[in-house]
């Protein structure tokens, strides 16, 4: 199985790490600037090779770190070569402060990027997760939650066997409609982490589950 990292920001680079250490046989990474994407991969040491995106998008399973407002004309654009894929979308809907979101509350990014790849698999995951949890995923003797959601329950267990391989605490969280209570939680961790002064090394880890009856 293929995964197919695209993006050099924050959020790109910590998966691409994170993700090589389990699986790096099977990582291609892409960017829209070659350049970039080569820099990362100099600044990580990792022994990969930019790919063009046409190639990137022949992975099994995609995960673009684009902003949520430049990951929708992405889909638009490209959306013929992720027909069939596992579209892993991290995206929350930041307004320009970020105390806010730009979507309704009806509605969440998640559910928004599966209107316009409706011939995808989208599966939410690391919503939560800030970039600099990565380094970091056990704190204080708690691995940090990921919450694993997708309408198609195949693409959401064959996310969430994959994620087991990395330093989290993987759940089951559901349908995509559960996004527009976990995006919002990342509203609401910003502000404590804001508040506590240590953002963005913050997450969640939720008490009293049986991690083991979790798993699919």
């Amino acid at each position: 199985m293929k995964i197919a990292i695209i993006g050099t920001g924050r959020m790109g680079k910590a998966l691409l790490k994170t993700f090589y250490k389990s699986y790096p046989d099977s990582i291609l990474f892409s960017s829209r600037s070659k350049q970039k994407a080569q820099e990362v991969l100099e600044e990580l040491a990792l022994n990969l090779e930019v790919v063009p995106l046409e190639e990137a998008l022949k992975a099994d399973i995609i995960i673009p770190t684009l902003w949520f407002r430049d990951l929708l004309p992405w889909l638009q654009e490209n959306k013929e070569g992720l027909k069939g894929k596992i579209l892993i979308d991290i995206t929350n809907p930041f307004n320009a402060t970020f105390d806010d979101f730009t979507t309704a509350y009806d509605t969440s990014s998640a559910e928004e990027v599966q209107k316009i790849v409706p011939q995808s698999n989208v599966v939410g995951a690391f919503k939560n997760t800030y970039w600099v949890v990565f380094d970091e995923p056990v704190l204080q003797g708690l691995k940090s939650d990921i919450y694993v959601t997708s309408d198609d329950d195949d693409a959401r267990r064959k996310v969430m066997e994959l994620l087991n391989s990395l330093p989290f605490r993987v759940l089951d969280a559901g349908m995509l409609k559960n996004n527009r209570y976990i995006e919002r939680m990342t509203l609401l961790s910003r502000e404590l982490s804001l508040k506590a002064g240590n953002y963005p090394r913050i997450s969640f880890n939720l008490w009293g589950l049986d991690h083991e009856g979790l798993q699919t």
